[in-house]
This record gives C-alpha cells, sequence and structure tokens, in this order.
C-alpha cells in the first residue's frame, strides 16, 4: 500500500518554507498531493490557478510530488480522495496553537485523520506568504524568500494593482 500525504494550503505565493516542506516530506511518503485551497476567507491575490501554476512550476523536479486543488472543507476532500494523512507546517509557537485547534476540530469530522507536523529549515522559520506579499507590495526585494519563477509573478500582479 502507498503512502500518500496531502500538503494544503492557499499558498498565495508559494514560498522557499513551503518548499522545504515538500522536499522533505517527498522523502517520507511515497506521494504528496499538494493541494492548493480556494481559500475566499484569505482573499488571496492570485488566482487558484494562479497559485497551482506557480507550485507546479516549483516541484517539477520532485517525482513523487503532484499539485491538485479543491474548494470547500479539507476533511471532505480527503474522504473524497480516500487519504487520511495530512502534511502541516509549523514555523512559530502561535501557528502550533491554531494547528491545534484545527487538528481537534477536524478530526470531529473526520475520524481517521492524522496531522503530520515539519517544521521548515531554520532558514526559513520567519518567511510567511503574507510577508513576502507586503514586501513585494512595495516592490522589495524578496529573492530570499521565493523561486525565480514566483518573484517574476510577485512583480507582475503588483505591477497591474
Amino acid at each position: 500500500m502507498k503512502r500518500i500525504a496531502i500538503y494544503a494550503g492557499t499558498f498565495d505565493p508559494i514560498t522557499k518554507g513551503h518548499l522545504d516542506i515538500i522536499k522533505r516530506a517527498a522523502k517520507l511518503f511515497d506521494k504528496i498531493i499538494v493541494a492548493v485551497s480556494e481559500s475566499k476567507h484569505k482573499n488571496p491575490i492570485f488566482t487558484r490557478e494562479e497559485r497551482v501554476d506557480m507550485i507546479k512550476n516549483s516541484i517539477k523536479e520532485i517525482n513523487n510530488v503532484s499539485v491538485d486543488s479543491y474548494s470547500g472543507l479539507l476533511m471532505n476532500y480527503l474522504k473524497k480522495k480516500g487519504i487520511n494523512t495530512v502534511i502541516r507546517g509549523i514555523r512559530v509557537i502561535s501557528d502550533f496553537e491554531h494547528e491545534f485547534q484545527f487538528a481537534l476540530l477536524n478530526k470531529k469530522i473526520y475520524k481517521n485523520i492524522d496531522f503530520i507536523y515539519l517544521m521548515p529549515d531554520e532558514k526559513y522559520l520567519y518567511i510567511s506568504s503574507s510577508s513576502v506579499k507586503e514586501i513585494a507590495s512595495y516592490s522589495g526585494n524578496v529573492k530570499d524568500f521565493v523561486n525565480n519563477y514566483v518573484e517574476n509573478k510577485l512583480k507582475l500582479k503588483f505591477k497591474k494593482t
């Protein structure tokens, strides 16, 4: 039986911290599906299709990782896919508090779910998509936080606005 896990998130945009977690999770599982959430409540600046494109471009050299997208509850998506393992990233203590509550709530919806928590390498601990977007919105340098493809997409996005 293949060990398959979902790494779900908004990824608006995908950062080097996200990529670090994907690469390490890919060593632990036979297959990782990066599931891009519609996340209307977060008001992403990139469309779901743009986020999927950025992730596909960023992971093309990792053979056992694919990208999908979903709307609605993550637990419904997991049930539909028949997958019961979720990868989550934790950077700081406040992430743990949020993730702990998220896990408990979702266990009520899908009892068979397991969560695996990974911390990115310490050089990425301070990176968040929100911070990257803010820096990029002021034409700041985001090279240390995202790959070249994503950096160019951010530049284009903020030239349009």
